[in-house]
């Protein structure tokens, strides 16, 4: 630091004390309550969603069950199979942006292999600690961890607040009638997704080369064309999930609503603080499609959704852990930095 920049006039530095003071004490009284605020809202939420869970025809939903055809099961698995290989990609837009030298399958692997893990284990499990390890073992450090997560998250809610917005602009989703939001504010409401979505590739195109640095690390956004392949990657990701439950609901329900509820339920599942949201995927449908669906044909459709995208592929991401685990023994650390 330059010596005379500590020269500073006292009456000048009052105003920005008090301000840092101020946010300081926010920052600090809002570590102390999100500990509890955050799983009192989540706990709120289930215990609201899970009030029809004593209505449920659990006898009709082993009944629609055994009436799926192994064909259309297989075709639900295919879908499933090609959104989590295409999630895999996320993190190849992270090895792009932070150039590191670690090989593009292996990269993949972490990935997908993560990403089974999260779903079922959640975020900080799956997502953050689990990818840390293994890039870890792979020669990258925190700077480098830090940044792949990052544009994999960006990448993912990106093209969600994108498709999402969408549906809401274009009104193809309807609030209930005793919801506090009218159709005219969901749609303004999806329009500033749309806006969010196109200011991040705008910024990407205005700021690409400029360099931050926070905590000595050196940050900078992905270049325009960068960012909006995170978007076509994320909004396809989205479309495959739904198409796997509008197979598995028979076609009964428009694409646009399954889509909306699912994305409506993943929401749901990342505030509710349960790993995997055991029981809030099914209880959100439930809840928005309860009238629209026979209950029986509902919680076989989302019982056979949980089961052919979220469980199947947990059981390829064990034996994908074991096979980086056992990899990264057998090859030494290399410097998979730029």
């Amino acid at each position: 630091m330059d010596g005379n920049a500590a020269t500073v006039p006292a009456g000048a530095s009052s105003a920005p004390a008090t301000s840092a003071t101020s946010a300081t004490s926010t920052t600090s009284l809002w570590q102390r309550s999100r500990r509890w605020v955050l799983p009192l809202v989540g706990i709120a939420i289930l215990g609201l969603l899970l009030s029809h869970a004593h209505k449920v025809d659990w006898a009709g939903a082993w009944h629609a069950l055994q009436r799926y055809s192994p064909w259309l099961l297989l075709g639900v698995l295919g879908l499933a199979t090609a959104s989590h290989a295409l999630y895999g990609c996320f993190d190849l837009i992270g090895q792009r942006h932070t150039r590191h030298a670690l090989p593009r399958w292996r990269t993949w692997a972490i990935a997908v292999t993560s990403y089974a893990f999260n779903l079922n284990l959640g975020s900080l499990v799956g997502g953050i600690a689990m990818r840390a390890r293994l890039y870890a073992r792979a020669g990258l450090d925190e700077a480098g961890v830090a940044q792949i997560v990052g544009l994999s998250l960006a990448t993912n809610w990106l093209g969600y607040g994108l498709l999402a917005g969408g549906l809401f602009a274009a009104g193809a989703i309807a609030p209930p009638s005793r919801a506090p939001i009218g159709p005219g504010a969901l749609r303004a409401i999806g329009v500033v997704m749309i806006l969010l979505a196109v200011a991040y590739v705008v910024a990407c195109a205005l700021l690409r080369g400029r360099e931050w640095r926070v905590r000595n690390r050196r940050l900078k956004f992905p270049s325009a064309r960068l960012a909006l392949v995170q978007l076509a990657l994320s909004t396809t990701n989205w479309a495959l999930m739904g198409s796997a439950m509008y197979l598995l609901l028979g076609q009964q329900v428009p694409y646009t609503t399954t889509l909306g509820v699912l994305m409506a339920a993943s929401i749901v599942g990342v505030i509710t603080p349960i790993p995997a949201g055991l029981g809030v995927l099914e209880a959100v449908y439930l809840a928005l499609l309860s009238g629209t669906v026979k209950q029986g044909a509902l919680m076989g459709a989302v019982l056979a959704y949980r089961a052919l995208y979220y469980l199947l592929p947990l059981a390829g991401g064990m034996v994908l852990y074991v096979f980086l685990e056992r990899y990264a023994m057998s090859h030494p650390i290399e410097n998979s930095q730029p």
